[in-house]
């Protein structure tokens, strides 16, 4: 068995490639830059991009398993090209978002996209629907906490239920590797609905030093988150923030009904990405990762 990861240098796709190659599968990867690609050794790394399906012909020969990055605007070719080479079973990385059918969610509509190719293609499939990646915290909040030590935000009392993006991998990692998946759309959570105020409290506890938080208006917010994401992704977020503070949503057993383990905490997050946080980095920092997938109605 073979598995091709696609997105693998990414948040999540580099940590199904490490789980995937502790487990001894055979694993390939795609990158635009292997040189960089920075994955073990045991990876056999192609280049290749996913806006070109065509590049990932040579990876895709021989492969049983797909592990795909959701890129709407060629999912159709490529899912096609993968039914093509012999691939029998894809795991998408999608959204939580896709359960909102209004029409207005930016997020659910690039994500269905995806979702709706690799079901219309016949090949078994597994998709998983994380909620809101913590790791959004790092571009959002990232920079204000190193240089200052505070967070600006709106609806302070708004909970969210934040995942840990290696319980992402791990879902993924097992649909991929075992069976009994087949047509399961997996909505993931973390294991606690926190608010944005106690969220901050819990980055400081772990950091040991002081943050405050600021709330901000709506208006303020949506200036500011302007310039990192296309506006109805802002909308979309501020959205789900004023909903969250009458109704928090419910945190989901998803991560330990397909692991066996319980999902990680928001406190083990943090102290996965206290680096990422600290203040003595602030000068010359890398740039924060871009937004994860941001989910919706979980």
């Amino acid at each position: 068995m073979t598995i091709l990861v696609t997105g693998a240098t990414g948040a999540v796709g580099r940590l199904v490639v490490a789980r995937l190659v502790a487990a001894g599968a055979s694993v390939r990867a795609i990158s635009r830059t292997p040189a960089t690609a920075g994955l073990p050794e045991q990876v056999e790394v192609f280049e290749g991009d996913l806006e070109k399906p065509e590049t990932l012909r040579a990876a895709l020969d021989g492969v049983d398993r797909l592990y795909l990055f959701p890129v709407p605007e060629a999912a159709r070719q490529v899912v096609a090209l993968a039914k093509e080479s012999g691939v029998r079973r894809i795991v998408v990385l999608s959204s939580s978002s896709v359960l909102d059918t209004s029409g207005d969610n930016h997020s659910g509509e690039y994500h269905r996209a995806v979702e709706r190719a690799v079901e219309q293609s016949g090949l078994d499939w597994t998709f998983v629907r994380p909620d809101e990646f913590a790791t959004n915290l790092l571009w959002k909040w990232g920079h204000s906490i190193r240089t200052e030590g505070v967070v600006r935000a709106p609806y302070g009392n708004a909970a969210r239920v934040l995942i840990h993006e290696d319980d992402v991998a791990a879902v993924a990692a097992t649909a991929l590797l075992t069976d009994g998946h087949t047509g399961q759309a997996y909505v993931l959570t973390g294991p606690e609905a926190i608010t944005q105020a106690d969220q901050v409290r819990q980055i400081a506890h772990v950091l040991g030093r002081p943050l405050a938080f600021e709330e901000i208006t709506p208006a303020q917010a949506r200036k500011a988150m302007g310039r990192a994401m296309p506006q109805p992704v802002v909308e979309m977020v501020l959205g789900y923030l004023a909903d969250a503070v009458d109704h928090p949503p419910v945190p989901k057993d998803t991560v330990e009904r397909v692991t066996g383990r319980p999902a990680l905490t928001f406190a083990r997050w943090v102290a996965d990405h206290a680096a990422d946080f600290a203040a003595e980095q602030a000068a010359g920092h890398v740039a924060d990762r871009a937004p994860q997938p941001t989910g919706g109605a979980a």
